[in-house]
């Protein structure tokens, strides 16, 4: 019984070693996530910022957020961090395009097309839309005979 009991006591040690959580790194700063949010992470199917990136080890973000934190010490400013990056790699660092330029249709064109398709919806059911009933001229004129029978008819059904 004793020998089971340590191997359990190891058991139950390796699988809590196993269970701690792990951190991709500790560079994860307030700081270096404020900085971080504005560059986008170029690793392989990451839509992520380089402050968010979640995989492990990753080739791009692990590197930018040391060279953030490095370049915070130094006491560079935000804006001067990004375009440090953005002079180095382009505007694909950024997370977002600038309002600026060329890069202004970026932010422009989602609502370009929101109106576009309202307009083109719009036009659709006009067009299949069922033609209401109108009243054209005035009304038909009746007989005075047929209408004395008319009312005649409708009082002997009452």
């Amino acid at each position: 019984m004793l020998k089971s009991s340590k191997t359990r006591l190891l058991l139950a040690l390796a699988l809590a070693g196993i269970c701690l959580p792990q951190t991709a790194t500790k560079l994860v700063t307030p700081e270096v996530r404020r900085v971080g949010d504005k560059l986008a992470c170029k690793c392989k199917s990451c839509n992520n910022t380089v402050a968010t990136c979640q995989m492990l080890e990753c080739h791009y973000s692990l590197p930018a957020r040391e060279k953030i934190a490095q370049m915070q010490k130094t006491g560079a400013s935000d804006q001067s961090i990004v375009d440090a990056f953005v002079k180095e790699e382009g505007l694909e660092a950024l997370s977002s395009p600038p309002t600026q330029g060329f890069s202004l249709l970026g932010w422009i064109m989602p609502f370009i097309g929101i109106c576009f398709g309202i307009v083109i919806i719009t036009m659709w059911f006009k067009r299949f839309a069922r033609p209401r009933a109108v009243a054209v001229g005035p009304e038909p004129v009746i007989d005075r005979r047929l209408q004395a029978r008319i009312d005649k008819e409708l009082e002997e059904l009452e």
